[in-house]
């Protein structure tokens, strides 16, 4: 099931207010359908915190859907808090259970970008060309 524009929107701006670290990675997908049966597929790893992530999969998977993120060192258990389909793919924000939290220590993504970072740099530059400011 698909939430409808309105609370997709609003769903997605309730996002954590931890960091969320940009990054590119392939990670294997596994749930239950309603019918209990036990489903799988590869997922492209878009952002990720301590407490969450945001997936593109090729077909939605319903809210609330129970969901193991495993990668080559261990697994993350979440809960899909919205599925919305855009051009290329359907993006899954799930949210890790309690007790369960991401690492860069235990998981580091193949492609991965601190978006802090690339602010602190963009304003670095910016002062530097600019040369003292006049009162």
């Amino acid at each position: 099931m698909l939430l409808n524009r309105d609370t997709d929107t609003k769903s997605m701006l309730d996002r954590r207010v931890e960091t969320r670290m940009l990054c590119a990675d392939l990670v294997d997908l596994q749930w239950k359908d309603k019918t209990g049966r036990s489903r799988r597929s590869i997922a492209n790893l878009e952002d990720i915190s301590l407490s969450g992530a945001c997936l593109q999969v090729d077909r939605p998977i319903p809210l609330l859907t129970a969901i193991r993120i495993t990668y080559p060192k261990g697994e993350l258990v979440a809960k899909v808090k919205y599925c919305v389909f855009r051009e290329i793919g359907y993006f899954l924000g799930v949210e890790f259970e309690d007790g369960c939290r991401w690492s860069q220590n235990s998981y580091k993504p193949q492609h991965m970008l601190d978006p802090r970072r690339l602010v602190n740099r963009t304003i670095n530059r910016t002062f530097k060309g600019a040369g003292p400011v006049a009162n």
